[in-house]
């Protein structure tokens, strides 16, 4: 028999499935660097495997995972999952010549599910917490889109012909990833065209939806150059 605390947690509405693309298209040229960076050596292991490891902690419930590579790495990360081993269930993907036509090639990978959430992630942000990621599908759950984000540490200026001028920094935020939207939603932004001005997720979903921004980490950063993977490795030793 049903007791009323059991009638009242069984007329809850079940938590939407969680998703996640993870997109690592870059080459490494900034790196200056012999292997795209999502497969450079931190800590002994590649970049993007610490990626992945974090969206597939139990507690984040993260129903599928998608990971989406250029199509001429392809061969180069599953050698690398066999040499270190790698047993977490990943849907492997090529992407296309841009972020946004390899967000689009991840999100087609999930065509089997009809509704749910999303995070897109940065494969070469490996520092990501997963109070963080946990962040955004909670506020995505409730505003359909969501995305990281932190405050700028340094004064911010405008630069124009004309010259400078100081900005707010209180009022300005430096965009992170994960990005974590209802699945429709996402589906539908990027079935528009493509524009330059897209520098992000949530610029694509912009038109359509209000994007509600949650604390992020300055942690959480981004390997871009030489000077981002030193500063990885000293975190994770912390």
């Amino acid at each position: 028999m049903l007791t009323p605390l059991n009638r009242s947690m069984a007329a809850l509405p079940p938590h939407p499935p969680r998703f996640a693309v993870l997109v690592a298209g870059g080459s490494g040229s900034r790196m200056a660097a012999d292997r795209p960076k999502q497969f450079l050596l931190l800590a002994g292991e590649p970049v993007l495997l610490h990626t992945l490891r974090r969206f597939a902690e139990p507690a984040l419930r993260v129903a599928e995972i998608v990971v989406v590579l250029p199509a001429d790495q392809l061969d180069t990360w599953a050698a690398l999952c066999a040499q270190h081993q790698v047993s977490i269930p990943h849907t492997l993907v090529a992407g296309g010549n841009s972020r946004w036509a390899s967000v689009k090639a991840g999100l087609a990978a999930l065509k089997n599910h009809s509704e749910g959430l999303v995070a897109v992630h940065d494969g070469v942000r490996p520092l990501v917490s997963r109070l963080v990621v946990e962040r955004t599908y909670v506020a995505a759950a409730t505003h359909a889109a969501a995305a990281a984000a932190v405050m700028p540490k340094d004064s911010v200026r405008l630069v124009s012909q004309h010259g400078s001028a100081a900005q707010n920094r209180s009022r300005l935020r430096l965009m992170q990833t994960p990005q974590t939207f209802e699945l429709d939603l996402l589906r539908r932004a990027y079935a528009m065209p493509e524009l330059a001005s897209f520098t992000d997720d949530a610029t694509v979903v912009d038109d359509l939806c209000r994007v509600q921004l949650v604390d992020g980490d300055y942690r959480n950063i981004k390997i871009t150059t030489p000077e981002d993977l030193v500063v990885a490795e000293a975190l994770l030793a912390r």
